[in-house]
């Protein structure tokens, strides 16, 4: 059975840090391209980043670039969400998401991905 489990999120402080994590089991993780996405209380669940099968092609949406970085470790089974900087604005609940391809593109719709995890809390305090 295909599972996606999110770890590493937590409390911290504007302008510190924190790593997520993103284990995948069940399928075979190097054709998938992985997705990172967000939902904050009363909002739309948004990409923060993409990352391509192979780890080529990587998204970040404006608001992260240049604070987070996606990266995977295909014989691992698991993609990473480094978060730098954080920021306030940054609080929400994080989800990975898989989608298989073909090719090393990245994908931003949530609509293209069939396998989420169940979410890592991340909340950033002023």
């Amino acid at each position: 059975q295909e599972q996606l489990v999110e770890s590493g999120g937590g409390l911290v402080q504007a302008g510190g840090s924190l790593r997520l994590s993103c284990a995948a089991s069940g399928l075979a993780f190097s054709r998938y391209a992985i997705g990172w996405f967000r939902q904050a209380p009363g909002k739309e669940r948004e990409i923060v980043a993409s990352i391509s099968r192979g780890g080529f092609n990587t998204y970040y949406r404006d608001s992260v670039k240049g604070r987070f970085t996606t990266s995977r470790d295909n014989t691992r089974n698991t993609v990473y969400l480094q978060m730098n900087s954080l920021k306030p604005e940054d609080t929400a609940l994080y989800y990975c998401a898989a989608t298989a391809t073909l090719s090393e593109n990245y994908y931003s719709g949530p609509q293209q991905y069939a396998y989420w995890g169940q979410g890592s809390q991340v909340t950033v305090s002023s």
